[in-house]
């Protein structure tokens, strides 16, 4: 879906607010269990290419740079000047972690931006600056077309090592992998790790859910921000959006019993990507069912902007000012609108937004979505309590 039919009409609807401003940090109370590794299923080879090897990958794409969760950390001009430099100097760059599939395709685990930068210049998309180069300033406004016949031999010839995680090493231990050796100034999130893992399939169909105009209107278009140039462009909040988007599809086809077979949400959320990708031992999540999940998503955002307004999926408590986005209370709202056609929801809209604000003055509830999210009672009471109060207003009619 294209940025335009988000509904922004003007700049002044995007937030200028930093991410973690917009979106309330969550003490999910259980993060992933890391169990011993067993050295007998770890499979990590070291490799050597060439960086002309490389980028045919890339372009063949069976080496996947995955860069949407980066895009916050996209390199400056004299970052990638550097590492150009570097190159050309003959300087060793630092080893690369790539991620094989059973088909034989890679995902970058980390080096993404490096090897973005040296696709980039040996298709002529980056030009050096003497600004930025150290020692090569000769080569200020060069391309990689204006290098000599030598230098570009030398260039594409240049030999990187890669440490390859084998497709049989297990999900748990490549997950605690990609948090480990991941080299970006800030650690990576778990949601950004799942999508590194993860193949086109959910990628595509979680940007579906959130690169929408009723996402967008429903999250008081929380996940924009003004761009360089002044105008508004997505920020995923560091793969925010996408991470809730997950939790609504996860909650929302999954019993509390299923649930409580995994040790953590993140796992929980490892194993419901993985469906989405085909990959789990457990049934995949079908083409029909994807798109009946994007409806009953679509229809529950519109019915949190028509009832809660720019109150929906936040803490409202004794008419105070309104907290951040939460992403229990998100799941909780959104799945429960989804449960109801549109039309009974909108007839009885004041009624229905009585109930969704009225649950923050239980104890139980406000504790379900604030502290310890991830056990098993509080995800079954912020997700049913308010199904179950909604049903008895509906059936009244």
């Amino acid at each position: 879906m294209s940025e335009n039919s988000s509904g922004i009409n003007n700049e002044n609807q995007v937030s200028l607010f930093e991410e973690e401003h917009k979106v309330e940090y969550e003490d999910s109370g259980n993060p992933l269990e890391v169990h011993p590794w067993d050295p007998e299923k770890i499979r990590i080879t070291t490799k050597h290419f060439s960086l002309r090897e490389v980028v045919d990958q890339i372009l063949d794409g069976d080496i996947d740079l995955s860069p949407d969760f980066q895009r916050e950390y996209v390199w400056s001009d004299k970052q990638k000047t550097r590492l150009v430099e570097s190159v050309l100097l003959g300087i060793p760059l630092p080893a690369f972690y790539f991620n094989q599939e059973i088909d034989g395709s890679y995902q970058i685990v980390d080096g993404v931006q490096r090897l973005s930068t040296i696709s980039a210049f040996m298709r002529d998309f980056h030009c050096l600056r003497s600004t930025h180069l150290e020692y090569l300033k000769d080569y200020d406004g060069m391309k990689f077309s204006d290098l000599g016949t030598l230098e570009t031999r030398r260039f594409r010839s240049t030999q990187i090592v890669v440490h390859v995680i084998e497709p049989t090493t297990p999900t748990d231990i490549k997950y605690d992998i990609f948090s480990r050796v991941n080299t970006l100034g800030s650690p990576l999130k778990p949601q950004e790790i799942r999508h590194a893992m993860s193949t086109s399939r959910s990628r595509n169909f979680l940007s579906s859910f959130v690169e929408n105009k009723y996402f967008d209107e429903a999250t008081d278009f929380n996940f924009w921000k003004k761009g360089e140039d002044g105008k508004p462009v997505r920020n995923s909040g560091r793969m925010t959006d996408r991470e809730i988007a997950l939790r609504f599809c996860a909650f929302k086809t999954s019993s509390l019993d299923e649930y409580r077979e995994f040790s953590s949400l993140d796992r929980f959320l490892v194993n419901f990507t993985e469906r989405l990708d085909g990959k789990s031992s457990e049934t995949a999540i079908s083409d029909e069912e994807m798109d009946a999940l994007l409806s009953s998503f679509e229809r529950a955002m519109e019915a949190a902007t028509y009832i809660l307004g720019d109150s929906a999926f936040r803490r409202i408590e004794d008419g105070k000012r309104r907290g951040p986005i939460n992403r229990a209370i998100f799941e909780s709202q959104s799945i429960a609108l989804s449960a109801f056609p549109l039309d009974q929801l909108l007839d009885k809209s004041n009624e229905v937004r009585e109930i969704l604000i009225g649950l923050f003055q239980d104890p139980d509830y406000t504790k379900s979505v604030t502290v310890g999210t991830g056990a098993p009672n509080s995800v079954k009471t912020r997700i049913t309590v308010p199904i179950v109060q909604l049903m008895e207003l509906l059936n009244d009619q």
